[in-house]
C-alpha cells in the first residue's frame, strides 16, 4: 500500500498544500470529489477501483479532495460526505469495505481525506501479511507477541511469553530456540481479532479480513542458523526488529539488521521495556546506525496516529524505518503498533501472486513431523503453484538425488484445516507414501517436473564482510530458500581471492547430500562474522 498524505510539499507560507502527482501505476488514486456521478461515470469509477485493488493485492488508497497534480484543494463538509458515500457505494459493488484512515483541514472550511479500500480476493479468506520477529536474546520478542496475540498485558516477569514457547527448555531458559508461528487478525472495521476475543486459530482466520502471521525467530547467537533459515526460507514480507530499551543495540541486533538489509526485506523497529528506562538514548543510537553508509534508511519515530499512517504507507517505497516505543507491562505504545500492523501492506502484488499460482508446484519443506493416526506431516512454504487435497507430487531429493511420488492427504493453514494452499502461503501437509527419513530442505514438486538434486552449483556472490581474502577451499554455511547446508568453495573466478565488497563467480559443493536448487535463486552464506549474498547462475545435476 502506497500513500502520500504524509509527504506534503510546503508552500511559501509553510502550509502543506501539495502531494506528488498521482502515480499511474500502483494502488493509490486521487479524486477531487465524487458527487452524484452519472451511471456511466460510476461504472468507470468502479472499474478503476477494481484495477487499483488488483495493484495493491486487495488494498487501495483513495485521496479525496486532491487533484491529479497533487494539489490539496479540499472539499466542504457536504461535498466530503457525498464523496465518501459514493466511494462506499463503489466499494460495495465490488464486495469491498472502506475505512477513513485520517482527515486533514486544508483551511477553515475545506478538508481532504485518506481512505483505505480493502477487498479480500474471492479465493481467499483474508489478506495475509508475514512478519518475521527478530532481535537479540532478552529483547522481549516473545513477550511482545504474547501480549499482541493473547490480548493480555505482561506481569513484568515474562508471563505473556509462555504461550509462545514450543519446548520445555525454552520455558526453563526463557529463550526461543525454534521458529514459532502466531497470528493476529483484523476485521473489516480494523478491529483486532485475537485470542482474547475468540478461542481458536480457526475462528481468528474466519472472522478476519486481514491476517498478520508472526514468525518468532531465535535471538541467541547459538541459534543464529535457525534464525537465518526462517528469514530465507519463509520469505517474510516484513521484519519486526525488537530492541530492549534497557540493553540498547547489541551485537546480535546489528547482525539481524545486516541480514534484513542483505535479503532486502523491509523492516520496522520496536523498542521495548520503556516502563523501565526512557528510550531516548536507544533512539539516538538507532538513528545513527540507520543513517550510516551501510544502511541508508530514514528513521521515523512514531508518536501519533498520523505518524502511523505515514509510516505504513511509505515504508516500502521511501526506505522509511518506523520506530515504535512500547511497554508490554503498561501497554504504552501498543495501540500505535497495532494500528500500524492493520495498515501494513502485503509484500507481493495480486498480479505477481496470480502469475506464481499459474506455475508448477514447488513446496519448500522446513519442518517434518510424525503425528499419531495421521502419519507424516511436513510444514513449509508454497513458493509456486496451487496444492489441493489428493494432489500427487514428487518429494526429494533423497541421498541418492532421486525424487519419489507422494500424495497430499490433508492441509492445515494457521492451525486450521483447509482445502487448498496457494503460492506464497505457508501450510502443513499430511503425506501418503512418504519415504523416510525426511529432512528440512527437501521440496515437493509437480510430477510434470523432471527434477534432479545437485552437489555442485555456481553462483555470482558479493562478500559483505570478511577480515581477509577468501580462497578456494573456504567452507561456509549456505542458505538458499529452505536449504541450509555446509558447502565448500571449490573454485573462485578471481586469482587473488575475493575480499569485502568484491564480486566473483564461485563454484560451490555441498558437503553432505544433494539439494534441489533453482537457477536464479537468492543465496546467503555465513561462517562466523563472514557474510555474503549472491544468485545461483548454474546447477550441475547429481550424477549418483
Amino acid at each position: 500500500m502506497d500513500s502520500f498524505l504524509g509527504l506534503f510539499e510546503p508552500d511559501g507560507d509553510g502550509e502543506d498544500t501539495q502531494l506528488p502527482p498521482e502515480p499511474q501505476v500502483g494502488n493509490v488514486e486521487y479524486k477531487l470529489k465524487l458527487v452524484n456521478p452519472s451511471r456511466l461515470r460510476f461504472q468507470h469509477l468502479v472499474t478503476q477501483m477494481k484495477w487499483r485493488l488488483r495493484e495493491g493485492h486487495g488494498e487501495a488508497i483513495y485521496e479525496i479532495g486532491v487533484e491529479d497534480s497533487g494539489l490539496l484543494t479540499g472539499l466542504s463538509d457536504t461535498e466530503m460526505a457525498a464523496s465518501l458515500d459514493t466511494l462506499e457505494r463503489m466499494a460495495v459493488t465490488l464486495g469491498a469495505t472502506t475505512t477513513v484512515l485520517r482527515e486533514r483541514q486544508v483551511d477553515n472550511e475545506r478538508q481532504v481525506a485518506e481512505v483505505l479500500v480493502r477487498k479480500v480476493p474471492d479465493d481467499q479468506h483474508n489478506i495475509e501479511v508475514r512478519v518475521a520477529v527478530m532481535g537479540s536474546a532478552d529483547a522481549g520478542k516473545s513477550t511482545l507477541l504474547g501480549v499482541i496475540t493473547q490480548g493480555q498485558l505482561d506481569n513484568g516477569r515474562g508471563r505473556a511469553r509462555l504461550n509462545m514457547f514450543r519446548h520445555l527448555h525454552e520455558v526453563q531458559s526463557g529463550r526461543t530456540s525454534s521458529i514459532s508461528h502466531e497470528i493476529l487478525g483484523f476485521n473489516c472495521q480494523g478491529e483486532v481479532i485475537n485470542y482474547n476475543e475468540v478461542m481458536t486459530a480457526e475462528e481468528i482466520c474466519e472472522r478476519s479480513s486481514k491476517l498478520i502471521t508472526f514468525m518468532d525467530l531465535a535471538g541467541h547467537r547459538k541459534y543464529l542458523r535457525t534464525t537465518v533459515q526462517g528469514l530465507s526460507g519463509y520469505w517474510p514480507h516484513h521484519v519486526m526488529m525488537v530492541i530492549s530499551g534497557r540493553a540498547g543495540i547489541l551485537g546480535m541486533t546489528k547482525e539481524h539488521l545486516a541480514l534484513a538489509i542483505a535479503l532486502d526485506v523491509p523492516f520496522f523497529i520496536v523498542i521495548t521495556k520503556t516502563d523501565l528506562v526512557p528510550p531516548d538514548e536507544t533512539i539516538q543510537c538507532l538513528q545513527t546506525v540507520l543513517k550510516s553508509a551501510g544502511c541508508r534508511r530514514v528513521p521515523l519515530v512514531v508518536n501519533n496516529m498520523d505518524d502511523v499512517i505515514t509510516a505504513g504507507s511509505n515504508q516500502m517505497t521511501e526506505n522509511i524505518v518506523p520506530i515504535f516505543c512500547i511497554s508490554s507491562v503498561t501497554g504504552d505504545g501498543l495501540d500505535l503498533l497495532t494500528k500500524f500492523l492493520h495498515v501494513l501492506p502485503p509484500g507481493i502484488s495480486l498480479k505477481e501472486k496470480e502469475r506464481m499460482e499459474q506455475e508448477r508446484c514447488e513446496f519448500q519443506i522446513d519442518e517434518t513431523f510424525r503425528v499419531p493416526e495421521v502419519g507424516t506431516v511436513v510444514g513449509g512454504l508454497l513458493t509456486r503453484g496451487v496444492i489441493t487435497e489428493n494432489t500427487n507430487l514428487l518429494i526429494g531429493p533423497l541421498d541418492d538425488g532421486e525424487f519419489l511420488p507422494v500424495k497430499v492427504q490433508s492441509i492445515h493453514r494457521n492451525k486450521a484445516p483447509c482445502r487448498v494452499v496457494r503460492a506464497s502461503q505457508s501450510a502443513s501437509l499430511s503425506l501418503e507414501n512418504a519415504p523416510t527419513p525426511l529432512r528440512a530442505g527437501m521440496v515437493l514438486l509437480s510430477p510434470h517436473e523432471k527434477p534432479n538434486g545437485c552437489l555442485f552449483f555456481q553462483a555470482t556472490v558479493c562478500v559483505l564482510f570478511h577480515s581477509t581474502a577468501i580462497y578456494p577451499g573456504f567452507q561456509t554455511t549456505v542458505h538458499i530458500g529452505n536449504v541450509r547446508q555446509t558447502a565448500v568453495m571449490e573454485g573462485i573466478m578471481a586469482a587473488s581471492g575475493i575480499h569485502t565488497n568484491e564480486r566473483a563467480s564461485v563454484l560451490f559443493r555441498f558437503v553432505r547430500h544433494p539439494e534441489y536448487v533453482r537457477v536464479g535463486a537468492r543465496l546467503l552464506f555465513r561462517e562466523g562474522c563472514t557474510k555474503g549474498i549472491g544468485k545461483v547462475t548454474q546447477v550441475f545435476p547429481f550424477a549418483g
